[in-house]
């Protein structure tokens, strides 16, 4: 999937003189939207995770908000963009189970992203992009046994590749589709006074399907 990527990022460099026309107002100037999708979260490939086996998943609904500005550079489009989004992704485990580290739920937070992208006009009201930036998301874990009921955040940082198709709907409003992985590499767990452990190493994969809707200025 990132050699796919990798390819989108490099046709849509290549395609843009090949395919550039006069850039219009469908895809210059500063945007907002609202996006929604498919989110899920599991093990990356060098993790030995023993919570129910390596290809465990924590799937479900992904939901935000996004916002950017893009600009004619040449024959292409070049733009950066922000996102705050949420999810439903979550796990259950067995809080006894000590492979399950004392929580009895793993859940997707908050997951914030900063990037660019660049694009290239498939027809007039038509653009194929290709982004990449970093992102931060969180992961809500909670311990919930007769006892003792405790909530801890694990707050992880790591990179965004993704590539998708807008469409132009009149002059100020598009649609789009994308698919984006994520790859968090780094994580601190923050416990309920706010204080932070020190950085340690992770590896956690996230991959998305999603559509947007929006407007621009």
């Amino acid at each position: 999937m990132r050699a796919f990527l990798l390819a989108a990022v490099a046709a849509a460099a290549v395609a843009a003189p090949a395919l550039a026309q006069t850039v219009n107002e469908p895809f210059t100037g500063p945007r907002v939207g609202a996006i929604i999708g498919y989110d899920a979260l599991q093990p990356g490939s060098t993790e030995d995770s023993d919570i129910r086996g390596d290809n465990q998943t924590a799937d479900g609904l992904l939901y935000g908000v996004d916002a950017g500005y893009d600009f004619a550079f040449g024959g292409a489009l070049v733009g950066v963009e922000g996102e705050v989004t949420g999810s439903t992704s979550k796990v259950n485990n067995d809080p006894v189970d000590p492979n399950a580290f004392g929580y009895g739920r793993v859940k997707a937070g908050r997951d914030l992203y900063l990037g660019a992208r660049v694009g290239a006009l498939l027809s007039p009201v038509t653009m194929l992009y290709a982004k990449a930036g970093y992102t931060n998301g969180r992961l809500d874990l909670r311990r919930d046994d007769t006892l003792l009921r405790t909530d801890r955040h694990y707050n992880l940082d790591g990179y965004r590749l993704g590539a998708g198709i807008e469409q132009a709907v009149g002059p100020r409003s598009y649609v789009k589709v994308e698919y984006r992985y994520s790859n968090y590499g780094d994580a601190r767990l923050e416990y309920a006074n706010g204080a932070n452990t020190d950085n340690f190493s992770v590896d956690t994969d996230r991959h998305q399907v999603a559509v947007g809707a929006g407007i621009r200025f």
